[in-house]
């Protein structure tokens, strides 16, 4: 953008064209998926994202749910410019042959020229909570950021399993993208949490913007329970596929599920990359000694 300024000099007015990037203005987020490039969910984000940063896309080229933090050596790594359009202009975009992770790393340290201000990684289809965030791509993706020393936001919508590797348009994602741009703006403005490296952000199916939100611990459960696929023989194939387990309403009151699926409230759950466990090390060396 082009300034033009007047002054005076030696009491002669003249104008003083300045250039200004306005991309250097705003916070700079870099956004990434497992669901891949052409995901409704990405799109979903990006044009909120925009709206209080400048927002580079870099995710997946191909569907990548369930790869967690996982770097593939048969990744090829390979880098595509794509356009798409958001909020009516024309973006230029990322598709990375790899994972999530990935993604994030090709976008640090090659597609972006300095280092983001926020990472962000969704808006999934599909909830991420329980003990199995750690296969989820997109929170994945934001460990890799995290583990980076990049504040990280994870961001999932609450959805039936039969939506989780589409790209299905039945799938309302206004206020996930609402909330996406809340926490963004939370988290580029505060100095992040000593102690967190990522916020996980759990989203109901019915959220509105006026749903509230509650900060809670990862459920000690197993949110999803898996299944073998039915077939006559070995040589078919039958990849593993899951189904939501049981007892969900027996959660604890302070965890995730319970306050996404019970309270019908954002659940957001403040996660750290540091996975010792929590025990007494003298304690422990005790129990293997004796």
């Amino acid at each position: 953008m082009v300034f033009f300024v007047s002054k005076a000099v030696g009491g002669i007015p003249f104008l003083l064209f300045i250039m200004v990037d306005m991309k250097k203005n705003k916070p700079h987020i870099l956004l990434t998926n497992d669901d891949g490039i052409r995901s409704p969910g990405l799109w979903a984000a990006a044009s909120e994202l925009s709206k209080i940063g400048y927002v580079t896309v870099a995710a997946p080229r191909e569907q990548s749910s369930g790869m967690g933090r996982s770097l593939p050596s048969t990744s090829d790594g390979i880098i595509r410019k794509e356009q798409v359009q958001v909020n009516g202009q024309t973006w230029d975009v990322y598709a990375v042959g790899g994972s999530p992770a990935q993604a994030v790393l090709h976008g640090i340290l090659e597609i972006i020229p300095h280092k983001p201000d926020l990472v962000v990684s969704g808006i999934n289809y599909g909830e991420n909570v329980g003990m199995g965030i750690t296969i989820s791509g997109t929170v994945g993706a934001a460990m890799e950021a995290a583990a980076l020393g990049i504040p990280a936001l994870a961001i999932s919508l609450e959805t039936e399993t039969q939506y989780h590797l589409s790209h299905s348009e039945d799938i309302d994602f206004s206020t996930a993208g609402y909330f996406t741009a809340h926490f963004g703006r939370l988290l580029l403005k505060k100095k992040f949490f000593s102690g967190v490296d990522v916020v996980k952000v759990e989203v109901p199916t019915h959220a509105t913007p006026e749903t509230g939100w509650e900060v809670c611990r990862l459920s000690p459960s197993r949110y999803y329970d898996p299944m073998p696929t039915e077939r006559a023989s070995w040589d078919q194939p039958g990849p593993i596929w899951y189904k939501h387990s049981g007892g969900i309403e027996r959660e604890p009151e302070d965890t995730d599920v319970h306050v996404l699926r019970t309270k019908k409230k954002i659940a957001v759950t403040p996660l750290n990359l540091d996975m010792t466990a929590r025990v007494k090390f003298s304690e422990f060396e005790n129990f293997l000694r004796k």
